[in-house]
């Protein structure tokens, strides 16, 4: 790979740190994080070892889903600061050595974005089929029976029009009509904004989304029953083959595409959930598309069978694509918190999940807080926001408890995130992992993972290489990575059980952490409870 390729695809083997703003540091010691604080914060960030952040919505909002409710794509809500401090963020950044990708949501916007005011007011005004509008049918009831995520059918009634509007989402989200060629061109307005701006990229929400059967047909009971937390939402009682037309967004997603290929080292991630997420992946990330994606897969109940189902899947199918790799984010439980695991292996586990992660093939998305190991907050239904977990209690607690600010240090109000009561509390168990804590503890998983990241850059053109699986019995992980005569042999132990594996490979040992319990005797490999075991076979 060139020098000019290389710098072009950083995205290939970089590294992705999401941040949420509004939990990350309030410069202005109000209740919520805001850009200024992410700014401030930047020499962190680069310690780190990434190579870019996610920014979740800042953008002007009602926040009725806290920021993916957009009233204006094109401002600062004044929450989060001024355009100037974006500007600043991005400049800090970028001197940083760091790039910055923000999320796009074209899915929907709020329903008070001046776009939808004016689409409602009558059927016949320049904006009347900006957004998805149906008749009732002869009853009065919904046109169909597509039911929204976050409970309830996906449309709602309009007394103005006299028409209902679809949201997949909220009822104060709209969605966006991109069977029209002007819904298109604005939203691609929007995208060049933030481009000229200087950003290095778009985190595309729900991109399978934007499109639906023309003909609104009902959507077929789902093939398999919903499990876990999902079955208290009726949402996933169905197959979304109707509501959801992903085959047919993908000449839109082939022009932002187009847009994006006019500036230099630009990229684009996508969100994939619901059914076919593999297919839509696989489908999303051909040439010409997105540069990545994401699915959902690993980012509920983790096991070693789904772990295999999922590389197996994407040998046979992905071909050229890029996927990208999230264990937690701002809409899952922690990985930390996820699975039964005892207290006492909870660091063993986290250093596991983390070097997992980053040796994957495809581009890993470190969540804020996973590099201290936060777990997950148990929150009274009192202190909640979400609008999902309001909903959903108390069977589905919602996304409050992954949302918690950031403790950056152990004995100040809040953590140190802000002097006000910031918007959830800081739980009493993350008090320990706050960032001064382990600044002092070289052994901390804040420094772990700062060596390891180190540690995978030195890896070079390896990332770019093959990974093949190790069929071993489970819940042993096995697998490699390959480029040329370079090979690496990476082994994981997904229980609370020392465990001895027998291997056939000759090469010295990667000794990521002394606390990592793993050994290589008598070709074997010796592996402690959640110990990992890298070997290569050329000088680390």
């Amino acid at each position: 790979m060139s020098a000019n390729t290389f710098a072009r695809d950083w995205w290939r083997t970089g590294v992705i740190y999401q941040i949420y703003p509004r939990s990350f540091f309030a410069a202005q010691n109000k209740e919520i994080g805001d850009l200024a604080g992410i700014t401030s914060k930047m020499s962190y960030l680069a310690s780190l070892g990434i190579d870019a952040i996610w920014l979740s919505p800042f953008f002007k909002s009602p926040m009725k889903d806290y920021g993916y409710d957009v009233e204006d794509y094109c401002a600062v809500d004044p929450q989060f600061g001024t355009m100037q401090h974006f500007k600043d963020l991005l400049m800090t950044a970028h001197n940083a050595g760091l790039k910055v990708i923000i999320d796009q949501v074209y899915n929907h916007t709020s329903d008070r974005h001046p776009w939808f005011s004016e689409s409602r007011a009558n059927r016949h005004n320049p904006r009347a089929d900006w957004y998805v509008w149906a008749d009732p049918k002869e009853d009065g009831s919904p046109p169909n029976n597509w039911l929204a995520v976050f409970g309830g059918s996906a449309w709602q009634w309009d007394a103005r029009r006299e028409q209902y509007y679809l949201h997949q989402f909220l009822v104060e989200q709209p969605d966006l009509n991109f069977n029209n060629p002007a819904v298109q061109r604005a939203i691609l307005d929007v995208a060049k904004f933030w481009l000229d701006l200087g950003v290095d990229g778009f985190r595309l929400d729900t991109v399978h989304c934007y499109l639906q059967d023309p003909e609104l047909r009902d959507n077929p009971p789902a093939r398999e029953p919903a499990f876990g937390a999902f079955k208290a939402n009726p949402y996933f009682m169905q197959e979304h083959l109707h509501d959801i037309y992903y085959q047919h967004n993908l000449p839109f997603i082939s022009k932002l595409r187009a847009l994006v290929d006019q500036y230099d080292a630009r990229m684009l991630v996508g969100e994939i959930g619901g059914d076919r997420q593999l297919d839509i992946l696989c489908l999303y990330t051909q040439p010409e598309r997105l540069h990545s994606a994401y699915t959902f897969g690993f980012l509920s109940e983790f096991d070693t069978s789904r772990f295999h189902e999922i590389f197996a899947y994407l040998k046979e199918h992905l071909k050229d694509g890029w996927p990208c790799w999230a264990f937690s984010n701002h809409d899952v439980q922690r990985i930390a918190s996820r699975g039964q695991i005892a207290d006492e292996h909870r660091p063993a586990y986290t250093r596991m999940m983390m070097t997992l992660l980053v040796l994957m093939r495809g581009l890993p998305c470190i969540y804020q807080g996973e590099e201290l190991g936060l777990p997950e907050a148990d929150l009274a239904y009192a202190d909640l926001h979400d609008p999902f977990g309001l909903e959903f209690w108390p069977e589905y607690k919602g996304r409050d408890g992954c949302r918690t600010p950031m403790p950056w240090q152990r004995d100040l109000p809040n953590a140190g995130f802000a002097d006000a009561k910031p918007w959830l509390p800081v739980p009493e168990q993350h008090l320990p992992l706050a960032v001064d804590q382990q600044e002092k503890d070289e052994s901390s998983m804040l420094h772990f993972t700062r060596r390891l990241l180190k540690w995978r850059k030195q890896l070079g053109e390896l990332l770019l290489g093959d990974m093949a699986l190790i069929e071993m019995s489970r819940p042993i992980l096995g697998f490699t990575r390959t480029q040329g005569d370079r090979r690496l042999f990476c082994l994981f132990n997904y229980s609370a059980k020392p465990t001895k594996v027998k291997i056939d490979f000759e090469g010295q040992q990667i000794l990521l952490d002394a606390s990592i319990d793993a050994q290589v005797k008598e070709r074997a490999v010796h592996l402690g409870p959640y110990a990992a075991c890298l070997l290569t076979n050329h000088n680390a």
